[in-house]
């Protein structure tokens, strides 16, 4: 093996994936994705600090970007057009990326400790959004539930995203708040 081969975070988490479908998470070592990736070990833990990693290391950034769009968006918005808004702006980031996204959700459905790590992560990014509404004056009670409903429908509308092979993920996100306002009236 080289000391430096091009893409190596990506070359690791396309390995993981494959392994983690052909096998199961728990069977995988992370040897066996390094070697799958032609890397090393070391390689490994310097992208990643374990097997989980692989699959949550964007965690962090979405949480930025989501936030950082929540700030940005119109005064006049209301905590949840505002939570919309910033998750179809963050649609974008996974489009390119939709099979990735396949390929992980399907490695997360079939293992209870990933569904509960996934579960963490989307309620972190809830206490995030609400972080970022009361950041702009939206009272505690009404930015916790537009950070709760947000996610609610994050998830919804990435679940039919996955599952479809039409349309961005902001097009679904539009779609499930759509909904959810008709179930409303």
């Amino acid at each position: 093996m080289s000391r430096w081969e091009p893409n190596a975070r990506g070359r690791l988490e396309q390995a993981a994936l494959a392994l983690y479908r052909e096998r199961g998470f728990e069977q995988v070592t992370v040897a066996e994705i390094a070697g799958r990736a032609g890397l090393t070990e070391r390689t490994f833990f310097r992208h990643y600090a374990d097997k989980r990693e692989v699959l949550f290391a964007g965690s962090a950034a979405l949480q930025e970007s989501l936030v950082t769009a929540v700030a940005a968006a119109p005064a006049d918005a209301s905590p949840i057009r505002a939570v919309v808004a910033a998750l179809e702006g963050v649609g974008g980031q996974f489009d390119a990326r939709r099979e990735l996204a396949r390929q992980r959700q399907v490695v997360i459905e079939a293992n209870r400790e990933l569904r509960e790590r996934e579960l963490v992560k989307l309620a972190t990014l809830a206490g995030a959004l609400a972080e970022a509404l009361r950041e702009r004056g939206v009272a505690a009670p009404a930015a916790d539930l537009a950070g709760e409903v947000g996610i609610a429908l994050f998830k919804v509308a990435f679940v039919r995203w996955v599952g479809d092979d039409a349309g961005p993920l902001a097009a679904h996100v539009r779609a499930a708040f759509a909904d959810l306002r008709d179930e409303l009236r």
